[in-house]
């Protein structure tokens, strides 16, 4: 068992704190409002009320009054403070004095390259992004994401706690706008906002499309994979066949588009008939109820993939 720090108490560092408790690691959190910082331990009782391993879960986290205290001894530190950048410089060169040279900083920034705020720090090299998808007490998938500067080491510590701590690691080999998981989604959303723009197909209908048919495959396959398997011999046959359709739809869809509040109004209209504003807390238990089952079942696909 080794000590995590983490820095910053709002619903991401709230997931980390039980990713790493329930992996059974020490885990001291810290947030300058202690009202975060409690809620921390709501969070965490809330998400294991009623399993077996809540006492011992609760009994590895406590909070911490003061930076300097939070970081004091830790083996990693977890950032997930506010995504704004003059907060996180501020932070960092704080954190840059506060914890051993050799002890890797982890970013859960959405957004912004750790570039952006480890540059002018003497430890800047054990710096990286460590970017969950939300909340990453579910969802396992983290995007590590280093910067020019981050040392090799840095980056194969951070892949390893991932991998030990039950996460799924990717690595990108250098900084990009928006790293992977989002620029996949982007280019779904943008596709999306464009057919009920044009009129072309409802709200409802986008949903169902990828609910009911594109997401049963993506649910346990990459989009390379389901491509290799839907032709006779695989991904060359796919790409000689309908590649040059793909190719003219991502002519027609080289317009980016502003998403506009007459637009935005119209799809808000839509969920709120959907789900009403005033349960929108009681949808977001039923999503993670559903996620927490569909990756049990992903983890049975696993094993049996050998994987």
């Amino acid at each position: 068992m080794s000590r995590i720090a983490i820095i910053g108490c709002g619903v991401v560092g709230s997931s980390w704190t039980l990713v790493f408790a329930r992996a059974g690691h020490e885990v001291v959190v810290y947030d300058p409002s202690p009202a975060s910082a409690d809620a921390t331990l709501a969070f965490v009782r809330d998400s294991l009320a009623g399993t077996p391993e809540l006492e011992a879960v609760i009994a590895r986290i406590r909070t911490a009054p003061t930076l300097e205290e939070a970081v004091a001894d830790a083996s990693y530190v977890q950032e997930s403070s506010p995504e704004r950048l003059p907060i996180k410089q501020e932070l960092y060169a704080r954190l840059d004095t506060l914890v051993p040279p050799k002890v890797v900083i982890g970013s859960s920034t959405s957004g912004l390259p750790a570039s952006s705020f480890t540059e002018t720090l003497a430890t800047r090299a054990r710096c990286l992004v460590v970017h969950p998808v939300n909340p990453p007490h579910l969802i396992p998938l983290v995007e590590l994401v280093p910067a020019p500067w981050t040392a090799p080491e840095a980056l194969a510590f951070a892949g390893e706690l991932m991998d030990a701590v039950g996460q799924q690691p990717i690595r990108l080999s250098r900084e990009i706008n928006g790293f992977v998981v989002n620029r996949l989604q982007s280019a779904l959303l943008g596709e999306a906002f464009r057919l009920v723009e044009d009129g072309i197909v409802s709200t409802e209908d986008v949903d169902k499309a990828v609910a009911e048919g594109l997401g049963l495959r993506w649910f346990f396959m990459g989009p390379f994979e389901t491509i290799d398997l839907n032709a006779s011999t695989g991904i060359a046959e796919y790409c000689r066949n309908l590649g040059p359709m793909y190719y003219e739809l991502a002519r027609e869809q080289a317009d980016p588009r502003e998403w506009k509040a007459p637009l935005v109004a119209t799809l808000e209209a839509a969920r709120r008939v959907s789900v009403p504003a005033e349960k929108l807390s009681a949808r977001r238990l039923w999503r993670d109820r559903w996620l927490a089952a569909l990756v049990a079942a992903k983890a049975q696909i696993r094993k049996e993939l050998g994987r």
